[in-house]
C-alpha cells in the first residue's frame, strides 16, 4: 500500500479522509472505511439477533440483486426467512446467475454492486419515536456505517413515489384479533413507527472501489494529475459478503429500539 499513500483512489475515501486528517490518516487497505471493520458490527449484532429472537423478534436478509441480476423478493406480508440458502439467495437459479456476473466483472478487471433485502418480523406496533428518532432514521443510520452502503429505502421506496394513493395505502383490517395490514408498501412503518407488519428495507451496496481497470487520479504529494491501476487481492464484489453484515446491523438498532 506504500505506493499508493498519496495516490487518491477513485471511489474509495482517501481524499476525504487525507484532507480532514491532515494526511496522518491509514491508507492501509480501505482504512476507516475497511470492509475488514464489519467483524465487530457482525459480532455484536449476531448477540442482539439472540436476544431479539427471545423476544420474538426475528431479523434476516438476503442477495436481492448483483449487477443487474436479481433475486425473487420477500414476501412482504411473511417474509420467507427461513428460505435464504447457504449462498444468500432465495433462489438457487439467481445464485448461479449472480456468480457468473461477478465473474464477468472480474475478467475484465472491474466489479459489480448489488442490493441487500433485509426484514425483521415479530416486531410489534409502536416501536419507534417521531422526527429524530424514528425507526427509519435508526435504521439508516446504523446501515450506513456499512461500507460501500450508499442508499437505503423501506418497502417499496422510490417507487412510492410513482404510485396513487389508492394503490400505495395498505389497509387496515384485523385478523384473529390483531390489527394488520392486507399489503406492506410502506415496509412496515408509518411516521416513523411500527406498525407491526414485517419492517423491510433495501440496502444499496456500490461496485468494489478497488478495480485492476487503469483510472485517473491525483498524487496529493506532487498535486499532479496521475495515473493508476490497483494490484494485491481484491473482490470484484462486496455485496456477496454484505448480508450478514446487513443483517447484523439492523439488529442492533431494532434491539435498541424495542428496549
Amino acid at each position: 500500500y506504500e505506493r499508493m499513500r498519496f495516490l487518491m483512489r477513485p471511489g474509495h475515501s482517501d481524499w476525504g479522509y487525507f484532507v480532514k486528517e491532515g494526511g496522518f490518516n491509514d491508507y492501509r487497505g480501505g482504512g476507516h472505511s475497511s470492509g475488514r471493520l464489519t467483524a465487530p458490527l457482525v459480532f455484536a449484532g449476531a448477540i442482539c439477533k439472540q436476544v431479539l429472537l427471545s423476544k420474538g423478534i426475528s431479523v434476516g436478509a438476503h442477495i436481492a440483486e448483483i449487477g443487474g441480476v436479481k433475486d425473487r423478493r420477500f414476501n412482504p406480508v411473511a417474509p420467507e426467512l427461513d428460505k435464504v440458502n447457504r449462498d444468500g439467495t432465495l433462489e438457487e437459479s439467481a445464485w448461479t446467475a449472480m456468480r457468473e456476473e461477478v465473474l464477468r466483472a472480474a475478467e475484465k478487471g472491474d466489479s459489480v454492486g448489488g442490493v441487500i433485502e433485509c426484514a425483521v418480523v415479530g416486531i410489534p406496533a409502536g416501536v419507534g419515536d417521531p422526527f429524530f428518532d424514528s425507526l427509519e432514521s435508526r435504521l439508516a443510520h446504523m446501515v450506513f456505517s456499512v461500507p460501500a452502503v450508499k442508499g437505503i429505502q423501506f418497502g417499496k421506496g422510490y417507487e412510492l413515489a410513482e404510485m396513487n394513493g389508492s394503490k400505495a395505502n395498505d389497509p387496515f383490517r384485523v385478523v384473529d384479533g390483531r390489527v394488520v395490514t392486507s399489503t406492506n408498501n410502506n415496509g412496515g412503518i408509518l411516521g416513523g413507527i411500527t406498525t407491526g407488519m414485517p419492517v423491510i428495507f433495501d440496502a444499496a451496496i456500490k461496485p468494489t472501489s478497488s478495480i485492476f481497470t487503469e483510472q485517473d487520479t491525483v498524487d496529493v504529494s506532487t498535486m499532479q494529475n496521475a495515473k493508476l491501476q490497483v494490484k494485491g487481492r481484491h473482490d470484484p464484489c462486496i455485496a456477496v459478503r454484505a448480508a450478514v453484515v446487513i443483517e447484523a446491523a439492523a439488529s442492533i438498532a431494532v434491539l435498541d429500539a424495542v428496549l
